[in-house]
């Protein structure tokens, strides 16, 4: 019989916490067991096993950070709104560093996660609309920033920026070094 009070919503914020507060190695039917409370197999009254607990961990981030990002470049554009949108994304990682590496796990076919990412898409090839890119460069544009806002946020989690410069100062220097790209280089892709 399920536990009073617990919900497949309460697994899924537990575990979620925990993989942010110990990393994605840290997700372990027995130890989000013991957060709670109760014996292991009484999860499974709530979730599909681990694999689901960890996908369902990813949707909810993955909408936590759409929503963060969508919030902030609501009419913006630009170089205001790719700005907007990276401190955004930044934020989301830097707050919860386990959620965004289960977000950034690869989920072949599937089509909860795809319609959850594509909202993530949406604000980002609108601000690449404003540069003027369309079909193919969007997608080649969106996957610079991606790559570039992931190396950076990974680097910095990780502590690997070891040289005593200001990290926010090199990351407004990416911004800038990626919106004079998107502005002013003439893109490579003619599709």
């Amino acid at each position: 019989m399920p536990r009073a009070g617990l919900t497949p919503q309460t697994v899924v914020q537990t575990a979620a916490a925990l993989v942010d507060r110990e990393g994605p190695a840290s997700l372990t039917i027995a130890r989000v067991a013991d957060q709670l409370g109760v014996k292991p197999p009484s999860l499974y009254n709530h979730i599909d096993g681990l694999e689901a607990l960890a996908r369902d961990i990813a949707l909810d981030g993955i909408d936590q950070l759409a929503d963060a990002c969508r919030s902030v470049v609501m009419g913006l554009g630009g170089g205001e709104g790719l700005r907007a949108m990276a401190h955004a994304y930044r934020a989301f990682a830097s707050a919860h560093p386990g959620v965004y590496l289960l977000t950034q796990r690869a989920r072949p076919r599937d089509p909860d996660y795809d319609a959850k990412a594509a909202r993530l898409l949406e604000p980002l090839f609108a601000i690449l609309s404003g540069y003027g890119l369309t079909g193919i460069r969007t997608v080649h544009a969106a996957r610079t920033i991606r790559s570039a806002l992931h190396g950076f946020i990974m680097l910095e989690n990780q502590s690997g920026f070891g040289l005593d410069v200001d990290v926010d100062q090199s990351f407004e220097w990416m911004l800038a070094v990626i919106e004079r790209g998107l502005a002013g280089v003439e893109h490579p892709a003619t599709a």
